[in-house]
C-alpha cells in the first residue's frame, strides 16, 4: 500500500525513462505522455490550451493561482523533456520557448523520419530469415514484433499466413515438425502454434 501511495505521490520514481537519442521515437514518446500524465502536467501539451492571458491589476487571487501553476506546470513539463534527451538533442532543443514547442518539433522531426522507415517493413518481414546461431523462439519474437508494427500501420496479417511464414523460415532440422503442421486440419492461431 506504501509503494501505490509513494507512485500517486511522485510518479517520476517509478517510470523509468531513457535517454531519447532520436531512436525509438514512439517509445519514448509514449513513455513521457504517461509519465506526463501521472504528474498532471500534461495538458500543458494540448494545442487547443488557451494561453493564460497577462497579468492585470485586476487579476483575483484565484486568476493569479492559475496562472503561477500554468507556468510551474509548463516549466516542470519543458524540464522533464529536456532531462530525458541526449546532450546533443538537448543541445538542439533547450532554445524553444515553451514545451509545447519542444513536443511539437520532436514529433515533426521524429514522426517523420519513423514513417518512411515503416515503408521498409513490410519487406523486412518477407525477407526475415531464421538462423542456426539463435534461438528459436527469439527470432519468432522479432517476427511477431514485426507484423505487430505492420499492425500499427494498418496493415493486418491473418493467423495462417504468420504461421507459414514461420514455417518457411524455420531452420531445416525443424522439417518434422513443419511437416506435422502443414498435415494437420487443426486451424491453429499464432498463440496456438
Amino acid at each position: 500500500m506504501e509503494n501505490i501511495l509513494s507512485a500517486i505521490e511522485n510518479p517520476k520514481e517509478f517510470i523509468k525513462l531513457d535517454r531519447f537519442d532520436g531512436s525509438n521515437f514512439t517509445r519514448w514518446k509514449d513513455k513521457m505522455i504517461f509519465l506526463l500524465t501521472a504528474m498532471k502536467i500534461f495538458y500543458v501539451l494540448d494545442p487547443q490550451l488557451p494561453d493564460v492571458p497577462d497579468p492585470t491589476a485586476e487579476d483575483s487571487d484565484e486568476m493569479k493561482a492559475t496562472k503561477k501553476k500554468r507556468e510551474d506546470d509548463e516549466l516542470r513539463c519543458q524540464g522533464h523533456i529536456l532531462n530525458t534527451l541526449t546532450d546533443r538533442l538537448y543541445d538542439m532543443y533547450q532554445n524553444l520557448k515553451s514545451p509545447r514547442e519542444i513536443w511539437t518539433a520532436l514529433q515533426s522531426a521524429y514522426e517523420n523520419e519513423k514513417r518512411g522507415i515503416d515503408k521498409f517493413l513490410s519487406l523486412k518481414y518477407f525477407e526475415f530469415k531464421m538462423v542456426d546461431t539463435k534461438p528459436t523462439m527469439d527470432q519468432i519474437h522479432e517476427l511477431q514484433i514485426l507484423v505487430s508494427k505492420l499492425s500499427d500501420l494498418e496493415v493486418k496479417i491473418p493467423d495462417a499466413l504468420q504461421i507459414s511464414a514461420i514455417l518457411s523460415k524455420l531452420p531445416s532440422f525443424w522439417n518434422d515438425y513443419r511437416k506435422k503442421i502443414l498435415h494437420s486440419s487443426e486451424k491453429l492461431t499464432v498463440e496456438q502454434f
